[in-house]
């Protein structure tokens, strides 16, 4: 049977919270199981109060897209549709085909805000930038072809991976940046995922660029001068989300909720710790507001609305 959601439900949460222009999101269960839609519809609830926006990494693993999909239908909250992609093409073509049949039972041109190819498959070498931007090229001919021309389509990878091929492909350039991996020092962080930016900008020759994922991590080990604590997370998020209000800049911060399956298996065992709200998925972890803009956006209004 359908599920039907009303708009009044999803929001019964009041504006109180700080707003995100958009979260990351990952419905998978802390134990790693898969998702149904009356888990996603507590998430969505527990998310409300900080962003109508969400990005998914693949609409296949896990089946995840139908569920956010169902949960999110007669509201006015929107997803980015992720479409995973690594060195087995097979994973895309999975992702690929459940994307076309989602696109005949939900109203993409309603939820649906952009399809996501790939998520650091060039960074991560299981992809050349040329395999990749024909992937691009692949799904906004299939979407054309299914009445959907108007669904913008792009892939995220770190900003120094971003090539001209994948810039020339997308519609939107969507960036991954992430001072702490780099090793920086609290205080210099903002300022160079700034800079990272800016120079995406510049290669992008008048294409928006997007953040599709920037975060500190609350706890964990240091990495180089990046210390993981939670007090070092809220002031790169402040710093962050007040300058992107400032100069206009969308982004999809990571995370939406602490990730307990998350790998330990990297340099600092921080994996799991990037969330706003803990992994119970219902408490969150900076008390409000969590920033203060001088300028910036208003407590209890959504950004760039």
């Amino acid at each position: 049977m359908k599920i039907l959601l009303t708009l009044a439900l999803l929001a019964s949460s009041t504006w109180g919270a700080s707003q995100f222009y958009g979260l990351n999101y990952n419905p998978k269960r802390q134990d790693g199981s898969c998702p149904n839609v009356y888990q996603v519809q507590d998430d969505l609830k527990v998310l409300r109060p900080y962003t109508n926006r969400l990005r998914i990494y693949s609409v296949h693993d896990c089946n995840q897209g139908e569920p956010v999909l169902r949960a999110m239908e007669n509201s006015d909250w929107k997803v980015e549709l992720g479409l995973w992609v690594n060195q087995n093409d097979a994973v895309f073509e999975a992702d690929k085909q459940e994307l076309l049949r989602l696109s005949k039972y939900f109203d993409f041109n309603k939820q649906v805000s952009a399809v996501v190819v790939g998520s650091e498959a060039v960074y991560r070498q299981e992809q050349t930038a040329e395999q990749l931007a024909a992937k691009i090229r692949d799904i906004k001919a299939e979407l054309v072809a299914v009445g959907l021309p108007n669904i913008p389509v792009t892939t995220s990878e770190t900003w120094p991976s971003y090539h001209q091929q994948l810039i020339d492909a997308v519609d939107f350039v969507n960036m991954h940046g992430f001072p702490f991996w780099e090793g920086v020092s609290i205080d210099k962080a903002c300022n160079k995922m700034f800079q990272h930016i800016y120079d995406l900008q510049a290669a992008a020759k008048g294409k928006k660029v997007v953040v599709g994922e920037t975060g500190w991590p609350s706890q964990g080990d240091s990495y180089g001068a990046a210390k993981a604590s939670l007090s070092n997370a809220q002031t790169y998020l402040q710093q962050f989300v007040c300058r992107a209000a400032e100069e206009k800049i969308e982004y999809y911060y990571f995370n939406s909720f602490d990730q307990s399956w998350a790998s330990t298996n990297n340099a600092s065992n921080v994996e799991g710790n990037w969330g706003i709200v803990k992994s119970d998925y219902k408490t969150p972890k900076f008390a409000e507001p969590i920033y203060t803009c001088s300028g910036g956006p208003v407590q209890g209004s959504m950004p760039f609305a």
